[in-house]
């Protein structure tokens, strides 16, 4: 899993207003493999309907993975008789490899993609990318699997999602309903923070992309969708099943481990009403009670059972010490992964020690509260034993919540703003970023308003409108070159620069994906 830097903090959502600036708001990409004889009426099909009820300028790029037929020819064909339509070839297969390439040097706002065979219905399109140009959302996914959904396929395919989204589900806690359905669409802005994160070319892409962003808080919507299953696909059931088993452990491993870093896909402060300061309203508590107190009564019950066994050789002393020790140092690994969400090794050990701490003053609670029994009752029963423990754990458990969020895991945004903190250069980016504007080309707040014209820092530019008149427009996926950059000065100029492979891999012929 990579760890590399992105590119940068998301800007805050905004609404993105209409106008006309010449740029395409919605880029429709169509992912092709062998696809001669469905190319072009897929496309026109596409293309009338977004004449009809897209109100912005819009885009269909046809993205050619190595196909052997004569998918290329189709494709150049198409470009040059529909200015709306645009060609682009990579010579390795891959749907992932394709959209992240053709996501990459994309120029458009809203980034969409759909399977070549439309088995969605085009009237959920709108509705798909509606609330990523409203600002309300950063993802959309149509869902198969909605309960408004209308779906006709067979019962293997339709065993075979489900199971798949049952897996997600128990594995990677996925809350999103359809992971695999061919449409999908995304906000530039976010693409070009998430797609550098994602490992995988084929179709797990699309999977990767959605846990990854749920995990890192941004919000997916779902659109229900009419779909038709399409009999003549060319999809390898069992070779895309396995892959996508393997991808599941790999993304599991590496969110389990915390090798992947996604605290810098976090939104700028006061975006995320969870993030403002409430007066009177602790940040996270109500969260952090409810997996304190679940872990919590795990924790009770693993120490009852590991009390009752020492009880078996030992006295009640040892008992209650050995089991509390034993329980205290799972309780604290269980509350710093799953209640205050600290992921990786780092400062596990300290974590530890603290926790150490806090089971001190719990077995003197506990012990005090034993002691005071035996010399209330000179043998007093089993049952009283557990009953007094009970009480005294409770009374520990709230004091062990208290002293966990404000001294072994306080919030670590607190933290960073302490006076006197060190220096780093991510904490001075992120608190940069919480009170000012970044604007890059990719920003909301970064638009092309004319040829030649500069964008004024803090203004928003609208989103074009589809003009009624078509010239021939600026290939946006020139194979050498793509606009880029912010000039040595600050200001933003007509500037070009070599396109690179997304990825390293991308280019090694062995790669066979």
């Amino acid at each position: 899993m990579r760890t590399d830097s992105s590119p940068g903090t998301l800007p805050a959502r905004e609404h993105l207003p209409a106008g006309d600036a010449g740029t395409p708001v919605l880029d429709v990409v169509i992912p092709v493999y062998n696809e001669e004889k469905d190319l072009q009426p897929c496309v026109l099909r596409l293309h009338d309907h977004l004449k009809r009820t897209f109100p912005y300028a819009f885009r269909i790029t046809i993205a050619d993975n190595a196909s052997t037929d004569t998918t290329p020819q189709v494709s150049r064909r198409l470009e040059a008789e529909i200015p709306e339509v645009k060609a682009f070839r990579l010579e390795q297969k891959g749907r992932g490899r394709a959209l992240r390439t053709v996501w990459s040097a994309s120029d458009a706002p809203i980034l969409a993609y759909m399977d070549v065979d439309l088995s969605t219905d085009l009237n959920a399109l709108l509705p798909l990318v509606a609330p990523l140009i409203s600002g309300h959302s950063d993802l959309a996914i149509g869902s198969r699997l909605s309960r408004s959904s209308r779906v006709v396929r067979g019962a293997k395919r339709e065993l075979i999602s489900r199971t798949y989204n049952l897996i997600l589900r128990g594995s990677l806690q996925a809350r999103f309903s359809d992971a695999q359905c061919g449409f999908k669409a995304i906000r530039r802005d976010v693409a070009q923070v998430l797609l550098p994160l994602i490992e995988d070319t084929g179709w797990f892409f699309d999977t990767e992309m959605l846990v990854l962003a749920e995990r890192a808080g941004l919000r997916i919507h779902e659109v229900p969708v009419d779909w038709v299953d399409d009999p003549n696909s060319t999809v390898h059931i069992v070779r895309t099943a396995t892959d996508d088993l393997k991808g599941v452990w790999r993304v599991g491993r590496a969110l389990a481990t915390g090798s992947l870093s996604l605290d810098r896909l976090t939104r700028p402060f006061g975006d995320d009403p969870r993030d403002r300061e409430i007066k009177d309203v602790p940040r996270g508590l109500a969260r952090q009670l409810v997996g304190f107190c679940v872990v919590g009564g795990l924790s009770t019950l693993f120490y009852l059972l590991l009390y009752s066994g020492f009880r078996v050789f030992t006295g009640s002393q040892i008992a209650n010490a050995l089991a509390l020790l034993v329980s205290a140092i799972a309780n604290t690994a269980a509350n710093r992964r799953l209640t205050f969400g600290v992921r990786g090794r780092g400062g596990a050990v300290r974590h530890q020690a603290q926790g150490l701490v806090v089971f001190g003053i719990g077995l003197a609670l506990t012990s005090g509260s034993l002691a005071a029994l035996n010399a209330a009752s000179s043998d007093p029963g089993h049952s009283t034993e557990l009953a007094v423990l009970i009480a005294a754990n409770l009374a520990a458990t709230v004091l062990r919540f208290l002293l966990f969020r404000a001294w072994v895991f306080p919030d670590r945004r607190d933290a960073d703003a302490t006076v006197g903190a060190p220096y780093s250069p991510a904490h001075t980016s992120a608190h940069a970023s919480a009170h000012t504007p970044v604007h890059t080309p990719s920003s909301p707040a970064y638009s092309t308003v004319g040829a030649g014209s500069m964008a004024q820092p803090g203004h928003h530019g609208p989103l074009p409108q589809r003009p009624v008149t078509r010239s021939a427009p600026h290939h946006p996926f020139d194979a050498t070159q793509f606009r880029a950059g912010e000039a040595a000065d600050g200001s933003w100029r007509d500037a070009t620069m070599r396109l690179q492979p997304v990825r390293p891999h991308d280019t090694d012929s062995r790669d066979l994906r």
